[in-house]
């Protein structure tokens, strides 16, 4: 509850439901997201790529969802392998940023790995060398192979038989996009915030709702033609929290030098600066968000204007003592640094 020195104007604020599905907490989340992945770019270009697997092994990672890991893990060998052929004695090593998206544009369980990857290495004596061509007959063998002896890993026998149907069916391997299209440091920046970010389906394109059924559109994939799609509303639910993540799952992951905090990656020049990087951040703070996403600030008393003040809080319509709050999470703080 907040309330006006000047008039006494009372206003209360409710809490997030911190809910990547809530249009305006999904919103705060990706705003906060967008800063973390884009303080660790480095400036130099990088590279769009995404990682797609076989139409048949999809239901697998439906049905158990500890193989998603999996597609993190062979996206990850897949570069180690790239870079460490380049020059073994050097270990170049690049700096990518993985995200998993489980869904299409038509909301259906699709899993697969979009990364931005940098066009360079970072070798362990401080040499930077640039890389201008990826070579993507082995980008796509080297998936193909890694993701399908992950999965035998985890899974029993039986999948030996769709793991040689595999190999038959895509003797080239699995589909990888890597357009060759320069990326500056800013263009990746505007593209994790547009992209990277993004939730299953933004609100924009839910077109009806008439009590029975949900209308929305996308541009189909394949062409980008315009469709548009009626289903009832219970079937677009289902749709949607199937790609809710399981408790405590990182859907976006860093490899390479996004990874690591060793002190020779220090000399490396950031996108954006320490100083930028703490002035973008005070914009995901929630009045700041607020202002800057609906025009208006949260905190000005709507009858005379003053800038209104913290009074106390509420939980379960009670007023909540802020040295009970406090002393509750610095007791649960201590106890997680107490070694078990």
């Amino acid at each position: 509850m907040f309330g006006c020195p000047c008039c006494g104007e009372l206003k209360f604020s409710p809490f997030r439901c911190h809910s990547r599905f809530c249009p305006s907490c999904g919103n705060k989340y990706a705003m906060a997201r967008t800063h973390a992945m884009a303080s660790k770019l480095i400036s130099v270009p990088h590279r769009h790529c995404v990682f797609t697997i076989d139409d048949n092994l999809r239901h697998f990672f439906l049905k158990d969802r500890d193989l998603l890991n999996c597609l993190f893990h062979s996206v990850s060998s897949v570069f180690s392998r790239l870079f460490y052929k380049m020059n073994m004695s050097k270990n170049f090593t690049p700096g990518y940023i993985m995200v998993l998206h489980t869904f299409g544009r038509d909301l259906k369980w699709n899993p697969h790995i979009h990364c931005l990857i940098s066009e360079g290495g970072y070798s362990d004596d401080g040499f930077w060398r640039n890389i201008k061509h990826f070579n993507y007959t082995f980008l796509r063998n080297a998936f193909r192979t890694a993701l399908l002896n992950e999965m035998e890993h985890h899974l029993d026998s039986s999948f030996k038989k769709i793991k040689s149907s595999c190999y038959k069916d895509h003797p080239h391997g699995f589909y990888v996009y890597a357009k060759p299209r320069k990326c500056n440091s800013r263009s990746a920046i505007n593209y994790i915030g547009r992209y990277l970010g993004r939730p299953v389906i933004a609100t924009s394109r839910i077109d009806n709702y008439d009590g029975e059924s949900v209308t929305f559109h996308y541009n189909r994939h394949e062409d980008e033609q315009y469709v548009e799609e009626t289903i009832p509303a219970i079937e677009f639910i289902q749709r949607l929290i199937r790609h809710i993540p399981e408790k405590n799952f990182k859907m976006i992951r860093y490899g390479g030098l996004y990874a690591r905090h060793r002190d020779i990656d220090k000399h490396l020049n950031r996108a954006i600066s320490r100083e930028k990087a703490a002035f973008y951040k005070n914009f995901t703070r929630w009045r700041n968000a607020i202002l800057s996403s609906f025009g208006y600030d949260p905190l000005k008393c709507p009858k005379c204007g003053t800038i209104m003040v913290f009074l106390e809080l509420k939980y379960n319509h009670k007023r909540v003592s802020l040295e009970e709050l406090y002393e509750k999470v610095m007791s649960r703080s201590r106890k997680k640094r107490v070694p078990g």
